[in-house]
């Protein structure tokens, strides 16, 4: 979340929920450092929560202007906004219940499904490539980012003081090579960029050897009898394994076993998927769509809907994969097939994305004996695999690609954000190695005037 001041007017770039300890994520998404009556608009470069998660709360606290959004991120925020009011509401009367119990004042969600719906009346959807005004002085436009779907870089070109300055903000960056989507566009001719820096110290292995790992993963598991539990974001990541699983059943390189998406985010966010074809890069066309095939569904594939089915998958005794949300593993259905096979030696764990500090999935990753699942304590006895080349962003090598595309002697200033200290740090570090004077990793709430 960034706020940009320009002429006397004031913008947001993205409004999403902080994740990690509790106590401090409910402190900080509840509560804005700055008065949301007074943003003139919002920017929003993808749909995923840490960047539109808290978009409900903003409207709530009267923020009245436009939300631009490329039309699949805004088709996205209808339904992860709202599952996210459903769950906020649900986790909410979990815990008042047991506040009743020490006669405890109640607490309120952080913003309701009605806050959820009343916010997309904002949304304006803008089609890549295509100029926008924010606000006076600026001239936006969105760059596919090659991200999750319909994901966006944005360029800004400011007039303010009779100067013209040309500044990038890279959303989240993706991959090239990636299956479904399209490549991510690189901005060039720039005065200054903020960007990312997810993976700023981290090489990811190559995304071409990422089928043949699978492959040897599900068999391996299948031969032994498990399961393999795939924790996956319900946007992205979860259409990306169906669309590689795909293709492996088609090649009969995997075995004859069930798979099952147990996420009624991840269908919708599917049939979303589906509904923007525009977005597919040119090998998800030539394999599925030419042929008339859906990507993402095949015979051996069920869409789970009712809570009563995902319990049933808990006790399915031969080999199968269940991909559930969340990906970091804090909320969701993916808890309960954790909580019921984490204790399982023949059962796998396969993590197949990024998990902030503090989440379950990063506890697990980086090797606890011991978590905690719905308060109770589980010795982790299954088998664990990290799968970093699905990552859907860019690794250090390409980070630098990104940057690096407008020469140290014209752009000026690098604003890192979006990435630990030690990811970003070190990135800073062969930045200012590559000539780039201007670096800045900012703390929280520090103003950079570019």
């Amino acid at each position: 979340m960034m706020q940009c001041t320009v002429n006397g007017h004031t913008i947001l770039m993205e409004c999403g929920l902080f994740q990690g300890r509790r106590n401090e994520t409910f402190d900080k998404n509840r509560h804005f450092k700055f008065d949301p009556t007074k943003i003139e608009s919002l920017i929003l470069s993808h749909a995923h929560m840490d960047h539109s998660g808290n978009i409900p709360n903003l409207v709530r606290n009267g923020f009245k202007g436009s939300i631009y959004a490329t039309p699949a991120t805004v088709d996205l925020c209808r339904i992860m906004l709202r599952d996210s009011a459903f769950l906020q509401e649900k986790d909410v009367e979990w815990v008042n219940k047991i506040r009743s119990k020490y006669n405890q004042p109640p607490f309120k969600p952080l913003y309701t499904i009605e806050d959820a719906e009343a916010a997309m009346d904002f949304f304006v959807g803008i089609p890549y490539n295509t100029p926008f005004t924010p606000c006076e002085g600026i001239s936006a436009t969105f760059h596919d980012a090659g991200h999750i779907l319909g994901s966006a870089g944005v360029l800004l070109d400011v007039v303010e003081n009779g100067q013209h300055k040309r500044c990038g903000f890279s959303g989240d960056i993706g991959r090239a090579n990636l299956p479904i989507l399209k490549d991510p566009e690189i901005a060039n001719d720039l005065d200054a960029l903020i960007m990312e820096t997810t993976y700023g110290n981290r090489e990811h292995g190559n995304i071409r050897d990422v089928e043949e790992e699978l492959v040897q993963a599900v068999r391996s598991v299948a031969a032994n009898g498990g399961k393999i539990i795939i924790p996956a974001f319900a946007v992205g990541r979860t259409q990306e394994i169906v669309y590689i699983l795909h293709k492996l059943f088609n090649a009969n390189r995997i075995p004859d076993m069930p798979i099952f998406v147990d996420s009624p985010l991840a269908s919708e966010a599917t049939k979303v998927f589906r509904q923007h074809p525009e977005c597919y890069d040119s090998e998800t066309n030539k394999t599925f769509v030419e042929k008339q095939e859906d990507p993402f569904g095949f015979s051996r594939l069920t869409y789970v809907q009712d809570v009563n089915e995902s319990r049933n998958l808990n006790g399915l005794t031969y080999p199968h994969i269940i991909i559930s949300a969340s990906g970091m593993a804090e909320g969701g259905r993916v808890l309960h097939h954790l909580h019921n096979n984490i204790g399982n030696p023949k059962c796998l764990v396969l993590f197949v994305g990024y998990a902030a500090k503090e989440t379950l999935a990063r506890k697990i990753m980086d090797g606890a004996p011991v978590v905690r699942i719905f308060g109770e304590e589980h010795t982790v006895r299954c088998k664990i695999k990290i799968m970093d080349a699905f990552s859907a962003h860019a690794d250090a090598q390409e980070l630098v690609r990104y940057a690096t595309a407008t020469p140290a002697d014209k752009l000026k200033n690098i604003i890192l954000v979006h990435g630990e200290p030690e990811q970003s740090l070190p990135f800073k570090d062969v930045l200012v190695g590559k000539g780039y004077r201007a670096v800045h990793y900012p703390a929280i709430y520090e103003t950079i005037t570019v």
